[in-house]
């Protein structure tokens, strides 16, 4: 499993042959104006929330790629009336697909589209591939429903937001850590506007001390696992 960091929430995940995107909000990102989304290759688009930041290249990719984009029923939906391919989902429920199994999880956050119509309830993503599982937490605070997660799923890395101010901040990303009971960590949602910008070397002294890995990738910059 290959993942990239395109800044903000944005993921590519690479499974085999298959690659998934995550909440692509590229070209609305000052930070990331090195990537070119006309390049970006998608089979599948996992949508946590329907935020701008988090949604705002969907259908530029999909009309290039014609991925299916897979979220909420809400969300989902609303592509799906745009004549996109579309998997909607709902809380609790997994889905087998050709990448591996997702499973749609609880998150504490707020979902509306751009426009303020309603996007369902927010979410994050465990995947369970042949070989690797992760965890994609989407915008969320810290909740006792992480703990949850490791009933289920032995996790090989945890994908958690650490810029504070909309979502968890360091020192809740590391008791989610606890809680899902993975000390590897990709932090994301950090430094993309001044509301989340951090400190990085404090953020991985932190962790360093609670005994944990924390990753802040550059933009474009991937890791294997």
């Amino acid at each position: 499993m290959k993942i990239t960091f395109y800044g903000h929430a944005c993921l590519g995940i690479q499974v085999n042959d298959v690659h998934i995107l995550v909440d692509p909000f590229i070209s609305g990102n000052p930070k990331a104006a090195h990537v070119d989304i006309k390049t970006i290759k998608a089979d599948f688009i996992l949508l946590t929330h329907a935020h701008q930041d988090h949604i705002l290249d969907v259908e530029a990719i999909v009309k290039r790629t014609d991925a299916v984009i897979v979220s909420n029923y809400e969300i989902a939906s609303h592509y799906g009336a745009k004549g996109f391919q579309f998997h909607p989902m709902n809380h609790g429920g997994s889905w087998d697909f050709e990448f591996g199994t997702v499973k749609y999880v609880n998150a504490i956050h707020t979902s509306s589209f751009p426009d303020g119509s309603y996007g369902g309830q927010p979410g994050g993503f465990v995947i369970e591939s042949e070989h690797k599982n992760i965890y994609i937490a989407g915008d969320t605070a810290l909740t006792m429903d992480m703990k949850l997660i490791p009933m289920r799923t032995k996790l090989d890395l945890a994908i958690l937001p650490i810029g504070s101010n909309f979502t968890m901040d360091v020192d809740d990303a590391i008791i989610a850590s606890d809680f899902v009971q993975c000390d590897k960590v990709l932090g994301y949602h950090f430094d993309t506007f001044g509301y989340i910008e951090i400190n990085h070397e404090e953020a991985k002294r932190k962790f360093f001390d609670a005994n944990k890995d924390l990753m802040l990738l550059e933009i474009g910059e991937s890791i294997e696992l």
